[in-house]
């Protein structure tokens, strides 16, 4: 509710201070909007330049993480294991503390 009353308060002194100082506001609007427009070009120019510069420079991309190559008996190995840990884990759920 505060934020309303708040919002309300500084939509009317807006509009009461666009009335007063209507030249004012078109000045400082009329000085920003090249600055914007500088700023906006500068920042276009400089981002086309660096995608240019990937696109001409490109490297053959090398996938970061290949996945590890196991044998069969090293996946038979590590089936024991996981069977093993399971019955462990049984094991132990059955025990009474």
């Amino acid at each position: 509710m505060t934020a309303l009353a708040g919002g309300l308060g500084a939509l009317v002194l807006g509009i009461i201070g666009m009335t007063l100082w209507f030249k004012q506001f078109l000045n400082l609007l009329a000085g920003g909007i090249p600055l914007m427009l500088l700023l906006g070009g500068g920042l276009a120019v400089y981002l086309g330049f660096e995608e240019a510069k990937d696109k001409f420079f490109k490297k053959s991309e090398t996938p970061s993480f290949e996945t590890p190559k196991a044998s069969e008996g090293d996946v038979e190995q590590y089936k024991a294991e996981v069977e093993k840990l399971k019955a462990e884990i049984e094991e132990m759920k059955k025990k009474p503390e």
